[in-house]
C-alpha cells in the first residue's frame, strides 16, 4: 500500500499522534513542535545536506537539536584519494533553542560554537551554505560558501508512525537534484563544485523517535543526457505500512515506487556468524521491477560513537550506482556510474 495525502492539514492532532500516515511529493502537513506529546527531551529535529561534484569529492553539513545534545557536523570526502574527515562537536540540552524553522521552504539556521560556525540560508530560489571550522582535523582549518539553486520540482515526503508508541513519528523531507557552486578550502587546496557537475540532497527531519532503531538509506542526484536525476530509498524502523519512501526524481518530478531491498555482502565475523562487507559491490532490488540497481562502493564511511546511553553505529557507502530505473509512465532510464551513497546505521539515541 502506498497511502498519497493530497490535503493539507495539520500534522498532529491534539493528542498529539499522527492524523494521516502517508507520503507526499511536496511539504503538506503543517508541524509545530507546540503540539508534540513525546516528551521535551524526545523531540529530533535537523537539517542535513550533501553535496558532491560528481565522483570527485562531497562535503556533507549537518545542523541537529535533539533536545538533551545537539551534533554539528562538517565531512570532507575526496574519493580521488581515499581521504574522509568528520568532525563533529557536541553540545548539551538544547531544548529547541536552536529555533529550528518548522518548514524547509523558508527560514534559516545558524550555529557556532568554540572554533566553528555552519549557517543554512534560505533565499528563495536559492540556498546559501557556509561553514568555517578552525581546527577540522591536525589544527589546519576548513572554510567555504555553497550555493544550491531551488528549482520548483518535486520531493519525497513521508508521514511514519511508530506502533510500540502514539506520540512518536517521524517526519521526513528529501530534496535531490539541487543543483551547486562553490568552493570549499582545506589544507591549501580549493574544492570546487563546479555547476553542471555538483549536486546537492536536502535530508530536512523532524520528528520523536524510539530510543532504538535501525535504517537503510540511499540517495544519488545527477543527471542522465543532461535531464536531472535521482532517487531515494530506504528503509527499516517506523510504521511504514502506509508509505515507504522510495522515489525517482527526473526532469523535476517524483515518480513513487514500493518497496526496495538493499543486498548487502556478507563476510565471516571470525566468530562463527557472519556480518556485512560493506566494501563489497551491493545491489538494490524492487518489489515491482521499477529499480534494480548495481552499487559497487569506494568508500565506507564507518563511525561507531558510544557516550553512556548515545550509541551511534555507521556504516555510509559512497560509490556508484548502475543500472535500470522505471517511471510512471513506464519508461525505462539506463544508469551508468551515478555517484550515490547507502547506509545502514544502528541508533540508541
Amino acid at each position: 500500500m502506498q497511502h498519497e495525502i493530497t490535503t493539507r492539514h495539520a500534522l498532529l492532532d491534539a493528542k498529539g499522534h499522527l492524523i494521516e500516515p502517508g507520503y507526499t511529493k511536496g511539504l503538506l502537513m503543517d508541524y509545530d513542535r507546540k503540539a508534540i506529546k513525546g516528551g521535551a527531551l524526545r523531540i529530533k529535529e535537523w537539517d542535513y545536506y550533501l553535496v558532491n561534484c560528481g565522483d570527485e569529492f562531497a562535503v556533507a553539513l549537518t545542523i541537529d537539536d535533539n533536545s538533551y545534545m545537539c551534533l554539528d557536523s562538517i565531512s570532507l570526502l575526496d574519493f580521488r584519494t581515499g581521504f574522509q574527515q568528520t568532525t563533529s562537536p557536541m553540545g548539551i540540552m538544547t531544548l529547541g533553542k536552536r529555533g529550528f524553522p518548522f518548514g524547509s521552504d523558508a527560514g534559516d539556521i545558524c550555529v557556532s560554537g568554540k572554533g566553528y560556525s555552519i549557517s543554512f540560508y534560505h533565499g528563495g530560489d536559492h540556498r546559501i551554505l557556509k561553514v568555517h571550522m578552525d581546527n577540522f582535523v591536525d589544527s589546519k582549518p576548513i572554510a567555504g560558501e555553497i550555493r544550491l539553486e531551488n528549482p520548483d520540482q518535486e520531493s519525497m515526503v513521508i508521514v511514519t508512525p511508530f506502533a510500540e508508541k502514539k506520540t512518536a513519528f517521524y517526519y521526513n523531507q528529501k530534496i535531490n537534484c539541487l543543483p551547486a557552486s562553490g568552493c570549499v578550502t582545506f589544507d591549501g587546496r580549493e574544492y570546487v563544485f563546479e555547476p553542471g557537475k555538483s549536486w546537492g540532497v536536502l535530508d530536512w527531519g523532524r520528528g520523536v523517535w524510539t530510543y532504538e532503531n535501525v535504517w537503510y538509506w540511499g540517495s544519488a542526484s545527477g543527471s542522465i543526457d543532461g535531464v536531472p536525476f535521482g532517487f531515494n530509498i530506504g528503509y527499516g524502523f517506523g510504521d511504514t505500512s502506509a508509505a515507504s519512501e522510495n522515489m525517482l526524481f527526473y526532469d523535476g518530478k517524483a515518480h513513487k515506487l514500493s518497496q526496495v531491498t538493499f543486498n548487502i555482502p556478507m563476510k565471516d565475523d571470525g566468530k562463527g556468524g557472519q556480518t556485512e562487507d560493506y566494501m563489497k559491490p551491493w545491489t538494490f532490488t524492487s518489489d515491482d521491477g521499477r529499480f534494480e540497481m548495481d552499487f559497487v562502493p569506494g568508500m565506507d564511511r564507518a563511525s561507531c560513537t558510544v557516550v553512556k546511553l548515545i550509541q551511534r553505529d555507521q556504516h555510509q557507502g559512497c560509490g556508484k550506482c548502475t543500472g535500470q530505473a522505471v517511471l510512471d509512465d513506464g519508461s525505462v532510464l539506463e544508469v551508468k556510474d551515478l555517484l550515490g551513497f547507502a547506509e545502514k546505521v544502528h541508533n540508541k539515541w
